[in-house]
Formats: C-alpha cells, sequence, structure tokens
C-alpha cells in the first residue's frame, strides 16, 4: 500500500449500475424488460451521464435523483417501454444496487492496512447512504462525499477539492478510483493518483491527462506501488 487515504467514485465502481436493469429483467412481473435490459441498463446511464454534463456546463444544477430519472425515461421511451410500475421498480433498485464482489474484501484489506478510505460521487447524500448501507459497506469507510455539497458534477476541480477538505491531505497522499475514464483523467489533471477500472476493456479517453493505473477490477487497489 502507498497511499494513505485512497477514494473512489460510486456507480460503477464500486456498485454495478448494470444491477438495476437486470434483476427487475429476471421479475415476473417485467417480461417486456428481458430482451432488452442491456440496452437500458447502457442507455441509462449514458443519458444520466451526459445530462451531469450539460447541466454543470450550463449551469442549471439538478441533483443525481433527478438525472437519474430523466436518463430512465428517456431510456424507456426509446425502447418503448410504457409501464409506470417498471419504472419504479426501476428507480427503486437504483437505491440498492449491487457491490461488485470483490469490494467488501478490498476495502477491509484497506483499513486493515491502516489506510482512510472515503467515497466522492455525483450520487446525492441521500442514494448514497442507502447504496452503501444496502452493500453493507459501511463500516469500511470514514467519509461519503457527495457533489451536492459543492452544486456542481464532476469533473469539475471544486469537487476533487472536496477530498482535501475532507481530510486535510495533500493530492499526493491520495489514490483516486473511478470506472469512468472521464472522472479517472478529471482526478489525474487535478493532481491525484489515479486507477481506472476499465472493466470493458474500453480505449483510454483522449483528454488533458491520463489515469496512472488502468485496472480490470478492484482486486488489486491494495497491492499498488
Amino acid at each position: 500500500m502507498f497511499k494513505s487515504i485512497y477514494v473512489f467514485d460510486a456507480y460503477g465502481t464500486l456498485f454495478d449500475v448494470n444491477s438495476a436493469a437486470r434483476i427487475a429483467s429476471a421479475e415476473p412481473d417485467f417480461p417486456e424488460l428481458a430482451a432488452h435490459w442491456p440496452a437500458v441498463a447502457a442507455n441509462w446511464r449514458r443519458k444520466q451521464l451526459e445530462y451531469t454534463w450539460l447541466r454543470a456546463v450550463s449551469g442549471r444544477h439538478a441533483d443525481f435523483e433527478q438525472v437519474t430519472k430523466d436518463g430512465l425515461d428517456w431510456t424507456l421511451e426509446a425502447a418503448k417501454l410504457t409501464s409506470p410500475a417498471l419504472r419504479e421498480r426501476l428507480l427503486a433498485l437504483y437505491w440498492e444496487l449491487d457491490a461488485y464482489p470483490e469490494v467488501t474484501a478490498m476495502l477491509a484489506r484497506l483499513k486493515a492496512a491502516g489506510a482512510r478510505t472515503a467515497i466522492l460521487s455525483n450520487g446525492t447524500p441521500e442514494m448514497l447512504a442507502a447504496a452503501v448501507t444496502s452493500a453493507g459497506i459501511t463500516e469500511y469507510l470514514d467519509a461519503v462525499l457527495s457533489i451536492e455539497s459543492v452544486g456542481v458534477y464532476k469533473p469539475h476541480d471544486t469537487v476533487y477539492d472536496m477530498v482535501g477538505q475532507e481530510f486535510g491531505c495533500a493530492k499526493s497522499d491520495v489514490l483516486f478510483v473511478s470506472s469512468n475514464g472521464w472522472d479517472a483523467a478529471g482526478a489525474s489533471g487535478y493532481g491525484f493518483t489515479t486507477a481506472w477500472v476499465n472493466r470493458a476493456g474500453d480505449p483510454v479517453d483522449r483528454l488533458y491527462a491520463t489515469p496512472h493505473h488502468i485496472l480490470s477490477d478492484l482486486k488489486t487497489i491494495p497491492d499498488l506501488t
């Protein structure tokens, strides 16, 4: 372990954003989703992120719960899935997303080694509290930081400033971990050491900075040197 503070993005990094659509697709009440759930999950995530960026650029902030609903509404309309019950079920599942299988053990290793750990996320405090509780990882986190404290989405520097304000640390003390290449790039450009969890094997984003480490999952985070 080479850093004293480990900061994690939440959605897509610790929590599987595809799990809401996957779980609903297997439930008997929503057979119409069975053939479409991978596209629904992908489009929902894409529109959700696009809306955070567009609202940040335009200076018209709405919280992550709202952009999550807006992204889902666009997605369901595009897929011609009109059931109000399906919409409500997907939104409810988003508050209790599955954590990736390696999350608990990885965080436990960091805490056992004396590291401080945090989430830094676009999510609202309420959404994050629900996800952390549902995943059973509360005891492994020293802080859960939401962009609602600053009113702008990542990758704005003001968001990354929250880490130093919380821990009183230097940028060099931090390893920032995200599954979003643009988020890892933003944090690298800010001055953090970064790890991009590239589960899909995507190309590196052509931005102003690049991640320091590229991993396929979170298992080796405590082993980085």
